[in-house]
């Protein structure tokens, strides 16, 4: 027996609980609200905070997949790697950075391209890799997203690209530059055969990607909230030596002054772009089963209990949110008295 048993008797000695640790990536915060939220349900809403909306960024592959129709998909040059033509080094060696880069999120450059289908209608999908090195456009990704081109070509069918880059990759020098014209004069040809291609620009889409295919499409539709531009703030504002307006950049200023053509929230993208889709080809609107993840409801408050019944617990498992119809006629009922 110890000294701290002899003075404390046991009588009257608690028992200490260990405290259990949280498994990490279980909740994660919203950057728009700071809400605490539960990991599960923002990936099943894609990424988007039910309780705000605000858009955090989602990789290339998981955009695809919810985005294309689970059969068929094909990817469009998977294998193609950069080859660092210039023996590029800064403060780490351009091949140190790639591997990095591969390593952190497992594709090997920074745009995925699939061939498959949006609600039966065959099509073409390219999605920017943020993760990787910032989405950066360099001669791999304007050599895949050429592929992509040819193969809607091929297919007689449209192109939809989701832009998220902070433009040309320096470590490439003019390789990169060159991928603008590259990746226009493709789009040129989409057009001569007159075949849609949809731009999505999703946050951020910037510098020589903004400057090129991003902004080239039949109809420009971007996330809300979305940085889209050339420069950044910080660049103009210290070169013209005036304050930006309020949300300068951003999609809902673009839409406002003629930039963009529509708005839409990720979780209504499949829906907006096949309706857009069956515009621009004179095919009747899809009717298609949805596959997309169902947005949490808003939480809804407890019906209130009599005063003589005991109050229930909260349980999360027990209690299910009132209709949105119940919920109003409560609050008003609540109001009048």
């Amino acid at each position: 027996m110890n000294w701290f048993d002899k003075l404390i008797p046991s009588r009257i000695r608690t028992e200490v609980v260990s405290k259990r640790a949280v498994p990490e990536g279980v909740w994660a915060k919203c950057d728009g609200c700071n809400a605490i939220l539960y990991r599960a349900e923002l990936e099943r809403s894609l990424e988007v905070c039910p309780k705000c909306g605000h858009h955090h960024r989602l990789s290339a592959r998981r955009r695809l997949e919810s985005f294309l129709d689970p059969e068929p998909r094909e990817e469009i040059a998977p294998d193609i790697e950069s080859v660092d033509p210039l023996k590029f080094k800064d403060l780490k060696k351009y091949r140190d950075r790639l591997a990095a880069a591969q390593k952190a999120t497992s594709e090997k450059e920074a745009i995925v391209v699939m061939r498959g289908a949006l609600k039966g209608e065959s099509l073409v999908a390219a999605a920017f890799e943020f993760s990787f090195m910032g989405g950066s456009m360099g001669s791999v990704v304007g050599e895949r997203f050429v592929r992509g081109v040819n193969a809607a070509l091929e297919l007689g069918s449209p192109l939809v690209c989701f832009a998220a880059s902070g433009g040309a990759r320096m470590q490439e020098s003019l390789f990169s530059l060159m991928q603008m014209a590259k990746t226009s004069a493709a789009l040129g040809r989409l057009r001569e055969a007159r075949l849609p291609f949809i731009s999505v620009m999703t946050d951020p889409t910037m510098g020589g990607v903004s400057a090129s295919l991003a902004m080239l499409g039949d109809v420009n539709v971007a996330e809300p909230n979305a940085l889209i531009g050339f420069a950044g703030p910080r660049v103009i504002e210290q070169t013209v030596r005036e304050k930006l307006p309020e949300g300068f950049q951003r999609s809902e200023f673009l839409l406002d002054h003629g930039a963009l053509d529509q708005i839409v929230d990720r979780r209504a993208m499949r829906d907006a772009l096949a309706d857009l889709l069956a515009i621009l080809t004179h095919r009747p609107r899809p009717i298609w089963p949805v596959i997309e993840p169902v947005a949490a409801s808003p939480e809804a408050e407890p019906e209130p209990q009599p005063e003589s019944a005991p109050e229930p617990e909260a349980s999360a498992a027990t209690i299910e949110p009132a209709p949105e119809s119940e919920v109003a006629g409560d609050s008003a009922s609540g109001e009048r008295a």
